[in-house]
C-alpha cells in the first residue's frame, strides 16, 4: 500500500502542471454524490455492497435473499474498474481523473460516521482531490443521524476533522461549508429548528460550525418546512424522473423561484437514468431507460434552464440503483446478464457531462 501511494504521489508530481492545467477547467457548481462504500476482500475483508441483501417491498415481505458479489453483485450495470475498494488509492486516483474528464469540481461524499468501513477512504480521498483541484462536501445519510443532534455531531465531526484541508469545499464567495442531509424529512422541522434556526437551542448559526445545510424536497407542499425548520435551501437527489414533486424538471423554475425569493439555496439533480431490480425487484415501476443519453440530456437541460446556482449529480457511483455515469462495460454472469451503455462509449457519461457543464457555466 505504502509503494502505491509513494509511485501515485511520484506520478503526480511529474504531471502537475498539467494536473493544474485540468483542474481549471473544473466546474466547481456541479456536485456529483459519490459513494465510498465500496470493500474488496484484499483491502476491506469483504465485498462490501457489491455483496448485498435483496431488499423486501414491505414488512410483510419475509422473502431473504442475498447477492454475494465475485461477479455477481448488487447492481445491473458493471463496473469497468471491476469490484472495487473505495479506499484504494489506484482506484480514487482513477476516479478523480474521470472526474477531471467530466469537468466535475465537486463531489458529495458520503457521510456514515468514524465506525463505518467507509471512513477510512477519507483521508485517501481528499490527498487524490486535493492533487486534481477537486473540492469535497458531504452528504450525511440516514444511518449516521437518527436524530437533528445526531446531524449536528456529524457536522461538527466533520469540520473538526476536514474544514482546514485545502480540498474541503467552501463557497467562493461566502467560503461556506455545504452539506446535504439525505431524508431529512423525517424528522420533524422542530427539531431541525433547535440546531439549525438561530434562536435554537443548540444552533450551529452564529458557531465555528455555521454552514450551508440542505435538506431533500420531496412532496409538492414542502415549503412550511423549510420556512420553519432552518435549512438554508434543498435539493432533489432522486434521478427517477417523476419519482417525487421535487425529482420532476417541470416543477425546477418554480422551485428556483420560491428558493430565490426565500433566500434560500436550490440545487436540482441530474441524472442518466434510473433501475434498482437487483437490489429491489418490486420497483420496476420506477426504472427509467437512458435513451442513449437522452434522458441525461432532458434533465441538465431542464437544470440550466431553471436557473438554480448548482446542480447535483445523481450520481457518480451509486450502482445499485443504476444511476452511474462512471464507466460501465458488458459483463456476463451465470446469474445476471449486465446492462451496458451500448451503443455509447463507456466513458460516455463522462464526455457528456462535460459538454453540458461547458453550458452551465461556472
Amino acid at each position: 500500500m505504502r509503494l502505491v501511494i509513494a509511485a501515485l504521489l511520484c506520478l503526480s508530481s511529474l504531471l502537475a502542471p498539467s494536473l493544474a492545467r485540468a483542474a481549471d477547467a473544473l466546474n466547481h457548481r456541479a456536485i456529483a454524490f459519490y459513494y465510498n462504500w465500496y470493500g474488496s476482500p484484499s483491502l476491506d475483508g469483504a465485498r462490501l455492497h457489491w455483496a448485498h441483501d435483496v431488499l423486501p417491498e414491505n414488512d410483510r415481505d419475509t422473502t431473504r435473499k442475498r447477492i454475494p458479489g465475485d461477479g455477481d453483485i448488487a447492481a445491473n450495470f458493471y463496473p469497468q474498474l471491476g469490484e472495487y475498494s473505495s479506499a484504494d488509492p489506484a482506484i480514487i486516483e482513477r476516479h478523480m481523473r474521470m472526474l477531471v474528464q467530466a469537468r466535475i469540481g465537486t463531489v458529495a461524499v458520503t457521510w456514515l460516521g468514524v465506525d463505518d468501513p467507509s471512513f477510512k477512504s477519507l483521508a485517501p480521498l481528499f490527498a487524490a482531490a486535493q492533487r486534481h483541484g477537486v473540492k469535497i462536501c458531504f452528504q450525511i445519510e440516514p444511518a449516521a443521524r437518527k436524530t437533528a443532534d445526531d446531524a449536528r455531531a456529524a457536522i461538527v465531526e466533520i469540520l473538526d476533522r476536514y474544514g482546514r484541508h485545502p480540498a474541503f469545499y467552501r463557497d467562493a464567495q461566502t467560503q461556506r461549508p455545504l452539506f446535504f442531509v439525505y431524508d431529512s424529512y423525517v424528522i420533524d422541522r422542530r427539531e431541525w429548528a433547535r440546531v439549525l434556526s438561530r434562536d435554537g437551542a443548540q444552533t450551529l448559526r452564529g458557531t465555528d460550525y455555521d454552514a450551508d445545510v440542505l435538506g431533500l424536497w420531496v412532496g409538492a407542499d414542502e415549503h412550511a418546512f423549510f420556512e420553519q425548520s432552518g435549512f438554508d435551501g434543498f435539493y432533489t437527489y432522486f434521478a427517477s424522473r417523476g419519482f417525487s414533486y421535487g425529482a420532476t424538471p417541470e416543477h425546477w423554475p418554480d422551485l428556483q423561484r420560491w428558493a430565490k425569493r426565500h433566500g434560500k439555496l436550490f440545487v436540482p439533480s441530474v441524472g442518466p437514468g434510473y433501475v434498482d431490480t437487483r437490489v429491489r425487484p418490486w420497483n420496476a415501476k420506477n426504472t427509467k431507460d437512458r435513451e442513449r443519453g437522452g434522458y441525461y440530456d432532458a434533465m441538465f437541460r431542464a437544470a440550466i434552464g431553471s436557473g438554480a446556482p448548482l446542480i447535483g449529480i445523481t450520481s457518480f457511483n451509486e450502482w445499485h440503483e443504476g444511476t452511474q455515469i462512471e464507466p460501465a462495460v458488458p459483463f456476463e454472469h451465470a446469474a445476471f446478464d449486465y446492462l451496458d451503455y451500448a451503443p455509447r462509449k463507456p466513458d460516455y457519461y463522462l464526455d457528456r457531462t462535460a459538454y453540458w457543464l461547458e453550458r452551465f457555466g461556472r
